[in-house]
């Protein structure tokens, strides 16, 4: 069974369109290796956790700052499906 990604975000933070925008990255990436991405508007201030399938990648707070966008698919692809190429964002 394909994994799902979660972002949870916080709506009075004005983080929906940034969690948007990491899903559309990511379903773009993993189109075949995920079941899809859910944006859960969070009741938690300030809160911004990726998760898979309810194991914790990222967490903002404890980070203190955002995933960069190939930091995220390379979070993503270490889980789901790690002999995956991502081309660019695996190359500095």
């Amino acid at each position: 069974m394909k994994p799902t990604i979660t972002i949870e975000y916080c709506p009075k933070c004005g983080w929906m369109l940034r969690a948007a925008y990491m899903a559309q990255e990511l379903l773009h990436a993993f189109t075949e290796e995920i079941k899809g991405v859910m944006l859960i508007p969070s009741e938690i201030g300030g809160a911004f956790f990726i998760s898979i399938d309810d194991q914790l990648i990222f967490d903002r707070k404890q980070m203190e700052r955002f995933p960069e966008i190939k930091e995220l698919k390379r979070l993503v692809r270490d889980h789901v499906s790690p002999e995956k190429d991502l081309g660019h964002t695996d190359h500095k």
